[in-house]
């Protein structure tokens, strides 16, 4: 017999909002075939077993993107269900060091100004990210190292 109230599986992601020198943030457009095919999101990933937060958003951003980043202080984290997962998202800011980024395992990567934000669809998690970044430059963030805690 199956069950008709099973809950959606859970992931744990880590999430990077990467700046570059110019104040913009990179966003990369998830693949079309794919869950939520077509939305654009903040790069990241699943954190693995014995990986720390840190070491799983460095690990999947070489992965997806092929740069290097350093990762700095916590921005928010967000719990989220939709119908099909749940997922506890944390995000970092991020800056980015070395390498241009790529497509690798997503369809398009932009470099984009935080009020350009609003022109891109995102997941509906990912509209707390953006309104947790305009509260942290309309508060205590600093441009001169928003990635550096």
């Amino acid at each position: 017999m199956s069950q008709s109230n099973s809950t959606p599986p859970h992931k744990i992601i880590g999430v990077a909002v990467i700046w570059n020198d110019q104040k913009q943030i990179l966003i990369d457009r998830r693949l079309p075939g794919g869950t939520m095919g077509g939305l654009w999101e903040f790069p990241g990933g699943k954190i693995e077993p014995g990986e720390t937060v840190s070491e799983c958003i460095k690990r999947e951003i070489k992965e997806e993107l092929g740069i290097e980043i350093k990762v700095g202080e916590h921005l928010i984290s967000i719990d989220h269900t939709y119908t099909h997962l749940r997922v506890t998202l944390t995000v970092h800011h991020c800056h980015h060091v070395e390498g241009v980024p790529q497509p690798l395992e997503c369809d398009e990567v932009r470099w984009v100004s935080l009020d350009e934000l609003y022109n891109f669809t995102f997941p509906e998690a990912n509209t707390q990210i953006i309104r947790a970044l305009e509260d942290w430059q309309l508060g205590v963030g600093s441009w001169e190292s928003p990635y550096f805690g």
